[in-house]
């Protein structure tokens, strides 16, 4: 049996837009991660045009918010499965972060999540997308 290169989908989308991305990837889905529990940085004024990829919202995420907390978790938790899926040789795993509009609290979550992922599994290949801030896209 050949291996095959363990490929992580992880998205940041928006519940009232969007709503949960599909998996095309025929596995049936993976995680969903509900962002709306962490303080929400767009109800403030100097945030609304900005997202979780601008340093001034990050910055607010991690001084205000639980974010760390809540990514700490999700990290914990993804890594089980990551750890399972590369002994079994799975090719496919889809990671969704959602908050109410898709630009700050779940575009930062898939952002720290990809930087956690690459880091910590070299193997993996990560593709990142912004459902709601395609300008964010790699």
């Amino acid at each position: 049996m050949q291996e095959q290169q363990l490929t992580i989908d992880i998205h940041s989308f928006s519940y009232k837009k969007g709503g949960i991305p599909k998996d095309v990837t025929e596995n049936g889905g993976g995680f969903v991660f509900d962002c709306r529990g962490i303080l929400n940085p767009g109800r403030i004024e100097e945030y609304k045009q900005q997202t979780g990829n601008d340093v001034a919202v990050q910055t607010y995420l991690k001084e205000k918010t639980k974010i760390h907390d809540f990514l700490d978790a999700v990290h914990t938790l993804v890594s089980i499965n990551i750890d399972n899926y590369l002994q079994r040789g799975f090719a496919n795993l889809q990671i969704n972060f959602g908050c109410t509009g898709g630009q700050h609290r779940s575009v930062y979550s898939a952002i720290k999540t990809a930087e956690f992922i690459r880091e910590k599994y070299p193997q993996v290949k990560v593709v990142l997308t912004h459902d709601e801030q395609a300008h964010l896209n790699e």
